[in-house]
């Protein structure tokens, strides 16, 4: 982690959490959303403090290496924990909602991007 106050945005997001944070048709992007210079939903420009990388993500057209901005990925991951947890075995109950990597991968995105 860097300086106070800033936040390790360098942590891989899970398959199958980025699959509920639904991302744009890959082959459809602009060249600065596919390279991450700007947020892949909203269009505002990045800088290392204020991207949320999303990873290598390979498309039709080559290679992307997509980012967002923090508030668009916390309020996907909010709105994904609506839809994924009430259809999740392991997110139905406390005893077993530790185990759920989609569920926890959403909620410290939530947690960690709501700054």
């Amino acid at each position: 982690m860097g300086g106070l106050g800033m936040i390790d945005t360098s942590v891989e997001i899970p398959a199958g959490v980025l699959e509920v944070l639904t991302l744009p048709d890959l082959d459809g992007l602009d060249e600065a959303r596919g390279a991450g210079r700007v947020c892949i939903w909203c269009g505002q420009p990045l800088t290392i403090e204020t991207a949320v990388d999303l990873g290598e993500q390979k498309a039709d057209a080559g290679t992307c290496f997509p980012r967002a901005c923090r508030k668009c990925v916390a309020d996907r991951a909010h709105r994904g924990l609506f839809t994924h947890t009430p259809t999740c075995d392991l997110c139905g109950t406390k005893a077993t909602a530790a185990r759920c990597i989609v569920g926890r991968g959403l909620y410290r995105l939530v947690r960690d991007n709501r700054r």
